[in-house]
């Protein structure tokens, strides 16, 4: 019977040490923020980093493939009230925020399907909203990727040298 303890409690300390070990390489992320309308917009995405490695070539995102704008797990983006975004309406709801660059264009989409795991089981279908942007350049390179909400409501994507921002009103 202690053998079998000794067993289970080293199984748990195992999983327990290599789910820590995989959130130290992209670690879970959360930023919110409310809007001068009175909207909250929530985003939950896991931050990957750049570690020596080339964006667009031995790292996402990828020209011309979805993205699933973060690592791991589909980034969760929600708002609590219809709102627009670049002008454009999307209805108050938690969706799977993908991304797809073309040069200094990215497409920023919208999923109705907020649960699925990275942009593996995207379906173009599943889209609630896509709007195109144009990518900026950061003021500093930023090692980690990184999501920020302002109170006008921009959201920016900074990842590299690249300023992606998009506007919710």
């Amino acid at each position: 019977m202690k053998s079998l303890l000794f067993s289970a409690a080293l199984g748990i300390f195992a999983l327990t040490a290599n789910g820590q070990k995989m959130n130290k390489q992209s670690p879970i992320a959360n930023v919110s923020g409310k809007t001068a309308s009175g909207t909250t917009i929530s985003i939950r995405y896991n931050q990957p980093s750049v570690r020596g490695r080339t964006i667009g070539k031995d790292l996402e995102p990828m020209a011309g493939k979805v993205w699933r704008t973060g690592a791991d797990s589909t980034t969760a983006f929600t708002v609590t009230k219809d709102v627009k975004v670049e002008g454009k309406a999307l209805p108050a709801g938690r969706y799977g925020l993908f991304s797809m660059v073309d040069g200094e264009n990215w497409t920023i989409i919208f999923s109705k399907n907020p649960k699925q795991w990275g942009a593996f089981t995207y379906k173009q279908d599943e889209d609630a909203l896509r709007v195109t942007v144009k990518a900026g350049k950061t003021a500093k390179f930023q090692e980690k990727f990184t999501i920020t909400i302002s109170k006008a409501g921009k959201v920016d994507l900074l990842w590299g040298d690249s300023d992606v921002a998009f506007k919710v009103d």
